[in-house]
């Protein structure tokens, strides 16, 4: 379904698709474009707004995870990080606020982190995780992407 935008006065619209139904909830442009860049990588990723709410996952990362993102859809920060993880070493959750993807959007800030998530499938997997904040050319925050990558034994470490 092809749908058209429009602009008034430089306010945005609601989009109108060609059936004539409207789509109130149009999508940063940002969002629109990192979720391109991800669906076109091999490397796991993971992609939320400005709320910290799930927006999309890649391939990659439902193979680790378990499920692809369409069977599990948009979900809050304190669904997906429960559904996931991340946890520590010792197996206990890390909290939301100190998530590479939180502190990103939070501070405006790339975060890092290394640790452990579990899959739907009930696998745990060792992780590092680099994230970035997603901000408009005019400013402000418009959500935050996140790519992991499984650590395998032995790797990771200093040579």
């Amino acid at each position: 379904m092809r749908s058209v935008a429009s602009s008034y006065a430089g306010r945005m619209r609601p989009i109108a698709t060609l059936d004539g139904t409207v789509n109130d909830e149009q999508k940063p442009l940002e969002l629109i474009l990192a979720r391109n860049l991800l669906s076109s990588i091999s490397t796991p990723g993971f992609l939320v707004d400005e709320h910290n709410e799930l927006v999309f996952y890649n391939d990659a990362a439902a193979e680790l995870l378990g499920k692809r993102f369409e069977e599990v859809g948009r979900l809050p920060a304190e669904e997906w990080s429960a559904m996931f993880g991340p946890f520590d070493d010792g197996g206990e959750p890390i909290p939301v606020e100190e998530l590479p993807l939180v502190v990103a959007l939070r501070h405006n800030r790339p975060s890092y982190a290394r640790l452990h998530v579990h899959s739907l499938n009930d696998e745990r997997h060792e992780i590092e995780v680099a994230a970035l904040p997603l901000v408009a050319n005019a400013g402000g925050f418009r959500g935050a992407l996140a790519i992991f990558w499984p650590i395998h034994d032995g790797e990771g470490t200093a040579a």
